[in-house]
């Protein structure tokens, strides 16, 4: 089966604390056991950090992102820059995902 959301996809967060402001990001991170993603700018979260540890050498308060359910965000369609559905179809033998308004290929992220 074909992963829905992948990490590199833009997408727009439609629910939750963060829909208000229709906030656009990449996908840092998917979880797939618990079906959650990490959007670039969306809930921002406070780490304080001992001394030390990996990331921060000299520690302090390190800001980044949290996860936010699947279901609360939507691949964002890049020739409408709008949060579209897409489906899974079977094209030249591959199975590729399509945005279901305008019918394009949704682009492949980045690596």
């Amino acid at each position: 089966m074909a992963q829905r959301i992948r990490k590199g996809d833009l997408v727009q967060v439609i629910s939750g604390a963060e829909s208000s402001d229709k906030k656009q990001g990449h996908v840092i991170a998917v979880d797939l056991g618990r079906s959650r993603v990490r959007v670039e700018g969306v809930r921002l979260q406070k780490r304080h950090l001992k001394p030390g540890r990996r990331g921060a050498r000299a520690g302090g308060i390190v800001e980044q992102e949290g996860f936010v359910d699947v279901s609360n965000v939507m691949l964002v369609d890049p020739s409408t820059n709008q949060p579209s559905r897409f489906r899974v179809e079977e094209r030249d033998g591959k199975r590729v995902r399509v945005f279901t308004k305008s019918g394009e290929v949704v682009p492949e992220p980045k690596a």
